[in-house]
């Protein structure tokens, strides 16, 4: 199988490239750094030719009221070049929740993003993750001041994007779903709990102070950052990939 990856350099996408690969699948990584401009649409048919699959792990340079305009942008582009290139298969990385915080610019973002795919000319399949470990570090730098860090109580239920890549390649490698898989990680805390947990094992001299006004998640509203039961859940638990990457 042919697949592009558009983002194949970033974070998710460079793991997702190698895991296909590995699998013996032809696979093209896409990025700006390889002369792709989703904003343009510059080199995305030559990315795009003979690809039976394209999956789209861009991000929104800003998660601000900008947002929406990047997604509904690239979007544009990329549906329309696959439908010029015959791709039978597009897919998507959003967040579980994401149609449930409308208050958050980047959410109502991403939300437009999904329903622009829905709308598209290809059959799609579009993964909802949870909040991934390895972004735990900004979530906590937004709101610390001094040797203090202060988080809210929302839960969330992270996941390692190992799992995510996991996901992410078992999806484009399958038939369409024409809908939605959630992955989570095993475990769900409250984001002040996790602060907690990151501070001791990294033994890091600060303070965690539960705060439910502090920084971008306090906006989010009860446990819907929390994946449902018919979630696919992944395997590793914070705990244990902390104590691995320190």
């Amino acid at each position: 199988m042919k697949i592009t990856v558009i983002g194949g350099t970033g974070l998710i996408g460079s793991q997702l490239v190698s895991r296909l690969r590995g699998a013996g699948h032809e696979v093209v990584a896409a990025s700006l750094s390889t002369g792709v401009d989703l904003l343009t649409g510059e080199g995305l048919d030559q990315a795009l030719a003979g690809a039976d699959t394209v999956v789209n792990v861009t991000n929104s340079p800003t998660f601000d009221e900008a947002s929406p305009d990047f997604f509904r942008t690239t979007m544009g582009h990329l549906l329309a070049a696959g439908e010029r290139a015959g791709v039978r298969h597009q897919v998507i990385l959003s967040i579980v929740g994401v149609d449930r915080v409308p208050q958050l610019d980047y959410y109502r973002a991403k939300t437009l993003q999904e329903e622009l795919l829905r709308q598209g000319p290809t059959a799609y399949s579009i993964v909802r993750a949870t909040q991934f470990f390895e972004f735990m570090d900004a979530v906590m730098s937004w709101s610390t001041e001094d040797h203090t860090v202060r988080l809210p109580s929302t839960p969330v239920q992270p996941i390692a994007t190992a799992d995510v890549v996991a996901a992410l390649a078992d999806v484009a490698t399958a038939p369409p779903r024409n809908g939605i898989l959630d992955v989570a990680g095993p475990d769900v805390f409250s984001l002040d709990e996790l602060g907690r947990l990151t501070v001791s094992a990294r033994q890091d001299q600060l303070t965690v102070v539960t705060d439910e006004k502090a920084g971008m998640f306090a906006a989010v509203e009860g446990d819907v950052l929390v994946a449902g039961p018919d979630a696919r859940v992944a395997p590793t638990r914070y705990e244990d990939w902390l104590s691995t990457s320190r």
